[in-house]
C-alpha cells in the first residue's frame, strides 16, 4: 500500500483493496491538508479526462445604451450597472404629478447659474447680508430719465465691465458676463446688455439686481456694537471711554473715521463708523427716513393702548413725534421688553417718547439701521460691513 493510501479515510473500506481509488483519495486529503481544495475531476493521478474550459459567452451590448467611448465608465454590459436601483423613478416619488408650487409638489433643485443660486448672485459667497432681503430704494419722487444709447456709455480707454464687477468681488468673470447678457447690470442709471462695453471705475456708478458696488477701495465702511458707558465722540476731554478706545486694534486705525449719528452714554448698541461722507449725509438727512430698530425695557405690567398712542403721535417740547411700529418681544414679572421703529433722528427721541406716556425706559438698545443689523455681534467689538451690506445701505439713500 502506497502513502497516499494509508492516509485514505478509514471510514471507506473499499479504499483499501482499490490501488487507483487509493491513489484518488489521497490526492484529495494531500491537497485539503495543504489548504487547497481539490479540483472536480482534475486531481493529481486522476484517471478521469480533463475537461477544457467553457468559452465565455459574449454579452450583447445595447448601442442605446453603451458608453460612447471605452473609457467612460460602464455600459449596460456591466452586470453591476445592470441591477436595478432602489432609487424611486421621479414619477412614483410623492408629489410628483402635482403642479409646482402646490402644498406637497416637489421642489426642484437650484441649479448652479440660474438666477436665485449663490453662485449667481452679486457677492453670493460672502458671510454677510445674505438675509438682508430685495433692495430697498428710498421713495423719493425724480423727474423722467431718458434712455441714454450704449455706446455713449463705452469708454475706449476704460476698463471691460465684466472684469471691474468680478474685480470687485460680484462673482466670476463667466457669471459676469451672464449678468450683464441677462439684462441685471446698470452702469450710470442705464441698463448694459453688451458684453463689450469699457468704463472708468473711477467714474462709473455700477449697480447688479439694483445693488451698488462701491469701486473706491479707500471708503471704509463699519459697525461698532457701542457698550453703555461709552461716549459716541472720538475723543472725550473728560477722559472717558470713547470709540477711538475700541479702534485700537483695528487694521482701519489710520484712516479719519466719523459715526453716523450719535447714541446717549446709557445707550447701546448699533453704530455705524465711515470715511463716506456723501452716506453719512443722507443717512442722517430726515428726507431720506431710513428707519432704526430699538429694543426697550420697561417695568411691567405695560397697559393696552400705549403702543397705538405712540404710533399716533405724542407731543414732545420740539413738536409731534411717534414710532413707525410698535410689537411687544417678551413679558417677566416686572419687565417688559419692546421693538419699536422710527425714522427720527432727534436727540433721546425714544427715551423721551417713553418718559411722555409714563414708562421711563430702563435699558435701551439699538439693533438696526436701515438694512445693517447687528446680530450676534459682541459688544464692544468693530467689524467691517461686507460688499453687498454696503451695496445695500448705499441703495438705501438712493446712492
Amino acid at each position: 500500500m502506497t502513502q497516499a493510501g494509508r492516509q485514505g479515510s478509514p471510514r471507506n473500506s473499499s479504499g483499501r483493496n482499490n490501488p487507483q481509488r487509493n491513489t484518488s483519495q489521497g490526492g484529495k486529503s494531500a491537497g485539503a491538508f495543504r489548504g487547497g481544495a481539490p479540483k472536480r475531476g482534475g486531481g493529481f493521478g486522476s484517471d478521469r479526462p480533463q475537461r477544457a474550459p467553457k468559452p465565455r459567452e459574449e454579452r450583447f451590448i445595447d448601442p442605446d445604451l453603451a458608453s460612447d467611448g471605452p473609457q467612460q465608465g460602464r455600459g449596460a454590459a456591466d452586470p453591476k450597472a445592470a441591477r436595478p436601483s432602489s432609487r424611486k423613478p421621479a414619477a412614483r416619488k410623492p408629489g410628483a404629478k402635482k403642479a409646482p408650487g402646490t402644498p406637497g409638489a416637489l421642489k426642484p433643485k437650484p441649479r448652479t447659474g440660474a438666477p436665485g443660486a449663490a453662485a449667481s448672485r452679486a457677492f453670493g459667497s460672502e458671510r454677510f447680508g445674505q438675509n438682508l432681503g430685495p433692495v430697498r430704494r428710498p421713495s423719493r419722487k425724480r423727474g423722467p430719465r431718458g434712455d441714454v444709447p450704449q455706446s455713449e456709455l463705452h469708454d475706449a480707454d476704460g476698463v471691460r465691465l465684466q472684469k471691474v464687477m468680478a474685480s470687485a468681488g460680484v462673482a466670476s468673470r463667466r457669471v459676469c458676463e451672464e449678468m450683464i447678457a441677462e439684462g441685471r447690470v446698470e452702469v450710470d442709471g442705464q441698463v448694459v446688455t453688451e458684453l463689450g462695453v469699457r468704463v472708468d471705475p473711477k467714474t462709473s456708478v455700477i449697480h447688479v439686481d439694483g445693488l451698488r458696488i462701491q469701486l473706491d477701495e479707500n471708503l471704509v465702511y463699519m459697525v461698532f456694537n457701542k457698550p453703555k458707558g461709552v461716549v459716541s465722540t472720538m475723543e472725550d476731554p473728560e477722559g472717558r471711554p470713547c470709540i477711538s478706545d475700541f479702534l485700537k486694534s483695528n487694521k482701519n486705525t489710520g484712516e479719519r473715521l466719523f459715526h453716523v449719528g450719535r447714541l446717549d452714554v446709557a445707550t447701546e448698541g448699533l453704530l455705524l463708523l465711515t470715511n463716506d461722507g456723501e452716506l453719512a449725509n443722507r443717512l442722517t438727512h430726515p428726507s431720506y427716513e431710513v428707519p432704526k430698530t430699538y429694543l426697550v425695557q420697561v417695568r411691567g405690567p405695560f397697559p393696552q393702548g400705549i403702543g397705538a398712542q405712540l404710533k399716533e403721535g405724542v407731543e414732545l417740547e420740539d413738536g409731534f413725534a411717534s414710532v413707525d411700529s410698535f410689537r411687544l418681544v417678551d413679558s417677566t414679572p416686572g419687565h417688559v421688553l419692546i421693538e419699536v421703529v422710527l425714522h427720527s433722528g432727534k436727540n433721546r427721541i425714544v427715551r423721551r417718547l417713553f418718559d411722555a406716556v409714563g414708562f421711563p425706559v430702563l435699558r435701551l438698545v439699538r439693533v438696526k439701521v436701515g438694512p445693517i443689523g447687528l446680530g450676534d455681534q459682541r459688544q464692544g467689538s468693530i467689524r467691517n460691513l461686507g460688499k453687498q451690506e454696503v451695496g445695500h445701505l448705499l441703495a438705501s439713500v438712493g446712492l
